[in-house]
């Protein structure tokens, strides 16, 4: 009994201590995510060719971010020129872990555009979520972010359309490009001086990917103006795209993109997986040709005899002729003639036919002359 008595306030306190921890555990967690996402720096202030460490927090777990450092930007008011406003050569991609933090050392770059600049983190695929931290790039110029009235206020007049072409570099897997033309009118109060548009891409049930166009120029109240916006897709993009127009926080205007196949990666890898086998194949042939041994026997043999097959009409030609009539003056010690069994040893087989005679079975057979 008293061991049981013992027990019970144990299992009491525990079952306390879980509960105070997952009570304290759900509002952090909640917290968080209604904070939304965060970056902070490890410095405020760095010159190009240095290095900052971006820390992020609130993000969505395993989401791939990517890191930017762009002029004409403020916290709240984003990035005025989008990423064209942005060192994009040396931005960095970072995953978050499965609590929505990172930590990425990210190069001090100058951007194209003067600041004030800020560290720009924006999600790179689903659903779009963007955070910026400032920075201040030592030795680069500074000026003012133009105003945006607010009383200005637009609506697409005519339809939209994309202009341009691909060329033979898209067939060969370059970026496709095209512009957005649309006109617009001011249908506000005030007039509108330099607005800012957003450009949003999506392919198939991907979220729209965002970017920040300024137009130069004023449109006055009552008044309309035509605009065009280039419009880039990544290189080797292929399939059916979407082209989307907002201002204001309002789609304005979407226009679809029919973007073919590059065909000419396609064919050049075949080309290659043709050619690069076929000439593998010749190099091994050369090099097994010149490196197995000769052989000394039937080859041999073959070359001898066209050699000599070759050298028998010189030997004929050196050979002395023989006559078929014997000398005519006295044999001498050095010529020795010898004579048929069945001639006379003064005949020869060039006589007349009727010099000739067979000798009888008497007559013995002389040899030479007598």
């Amino acid at each position: 009994m008293n061991r049981r008595h013992r027990r019970g306030p144990r299992l009491w306190a525990s079952a306390l201590a879980l509960v105070a921890a997952f009570g304290f555990a759900v509002p952090q967690q909640a917290a968080s995510a209604a904070e939304g996402p965060a970056v902070t720096l490890s410095k405020s202030e760095a010159g190009a060719g240095g290095s900052v460490t971006v820390k992020g927090s609130g993000w969505r777990p395993d989401a791939l971010l990517m890191m930017l450092i762009c002029g004409q930007s403020a916290p709240g008011k984003g990035v005025v020129g989008g990423t064209n406003s942005c060192a994009n050569a040396d931005g960095r991609a970072v995953t978050t872990g499965s609590d929505g933090s990172f930590s990425k050392d990210l190069p001090v770059a100058e951007p194209p555009v003067p600041c004030p600049c800020v560290v720009h983190v924006a999600t790179v695929t689903g659903e779009t979520a963007q955070a910026d931290a400032v920075l201040k790039v030592a030795g680069h110029a500074v000026k003012a972010i133009p105003e945006q009235a607010t009383g200005g206020k637009l609506s697409v007049l005519t339809d939209t359309r994309l202009d341009g072409s691909s060329g033979i570099l898209t067939w060969f897997g370059a970026p496709p490009s095209r512009t957005f033309v649309f006109t617009v009118g001011n249908v506000g109060s005030a007039p509108l001086k330099d607005p800012v548009f957003q450009v949003g891409t999506s392919h198939g049930v991907f979220a729209p990917q965002w970017e920040d166009q300024q137009w130069r120029g004023t449109i006055a109240p009552g008044k309309k103006a035509q605009i065009k916006l280039p419009v880039e897709l990544s290189s080797g993009a292929h399939g059916n795209y979407l082209i989307s127009l907002k201002f204001g926080g309002k789609v304005l205007a979407e226009q679809p993109w029919g973007v073919g196949r590059p065909w000419g990666v396609t064919l050049f890898w075949i080309l290659l997986c043709v050619v690069v086998p076929a000439a593998i194949f010749r190099i091994g042939m050369a090099v097994v040709d010149r490196v197995r041994p000769r052989r000394s026997g039937g080859g041999g043999g073959g070359a001898s005899r066209h050699r000599s097959a070759r050298r028998r009409p010189e030997l004929t030609a050196r050979l002395p002729k023989l006559s078929r009539h014997e000398p005519s003056g006295p044999p001498s010690a050095t010529t020795t003639t010898t004579a048929l069994p069945w001639f006379t040893p003064d005949t020869d087989p060039g006589a007349p036919a009727g010099q000739l005679s067979a000798p009888s079975d008497n007559t013995p057979t002389t040899k030479g002359h007598t």
